[in-house]
């Protein structure tokens, strides 16, 4: 089946677009291929983008509070996750105190900016 687009890119507002690509960047091993004052790009594996925008009205989700979904969030696969955690929380993250996967293979943090993310076993 063939649509009428194609996905360019991914694109967070935060608050400090320069920051929030340098935690994501040092997270994924991607590169910074475009950086602007407010808009910053990652590019990595092949054509897979994840940009970020200056939001100056920024306010993180409030998940799992119903009244403030997370609206979305990133799943990234790690093979070891207790190296990930460790890296993940040098860079910036936090764990997220509600944890609904555990035993499951995923874990949720939340990104400098308080975006909700997940590291998930490889196995998983």
């Amino acid at each position: 089946m063939s649509g009428v687009a194609r996905m360019h890119s991914v694109v967070l507002d935060c608050p400090e677009p320069k920051a929030l690509a340098a935690f994501y960047a040092g997270l994924l091993g991607w590169k910074v291929t475009n950086e602007e004052e407010d808009w910053v790009t990652l590019t990595g594996n092949g054509q897979s983008r994840l940009s970020f925008q200056r939001a100056s009205g920024h306010r993180p989700p409030a998940w799992p509070d119903a009244g403030h979904s997370q609206q979305f969030h990133l799943d990234l696969v790690v093979d070891d996750p207790e190296r990930a955690e460790r890296e993940a929380l040098a860079l910036g993250a936090v764990r997220h105190e509600h944890q609904p996967g555990e035993g499951h293979g995923w874990t949720v943090y939340l990104d400098p900016a308080g975006h909700p993310f997940c590291l998930c076993a490889s196995s998983a």
